[in-house]
């Protein structure tokens, strides 16, 4: 994943909300796009939101879910680059 930052910021016009334990929806205010979390995504989400860096993230979804490790880095590279096109993260530099 070295082409994918290591941490993340949360654009302040995306709104997540969570519709149970599993699923949160999120909305770019200013296109009107929204993209459904599913369990996995909505843990994601939360770990990104708290401001852990991608290497945290993934360490901790590798502790809590049963996949292999270069299965999970293609997943969140694909995962970042899907929430990133929908403008609802960006690149921290300052991570």
């Amino acid at each position: 994943m070295s082409s994918t930052p290591s941490r993340f910021r949360v654009s302040p016009d995306a709104v997540a909300t969570r519709m149970d334990i599993n699923e949160i929806v999120l909305v770019h205010l200013k296109t009107d796009r929204i993209l459904v979390l599913n369990g996995t995504g909505s843990h994601v989400w939360d770990l990104l939101v708290a401001g852990f860096e991608l290497a945290e993230i993934r360490r901790r979804i590798l502790e809590e879910f049963d996949l292999p490790e270069d299965r999970l880095a293609g997943e969140l590279e694909e995962f970042f680059a899907s929430l990133t096109s929908e403008q609802l993260i960006s690149p921290d530099g300052d991570g």
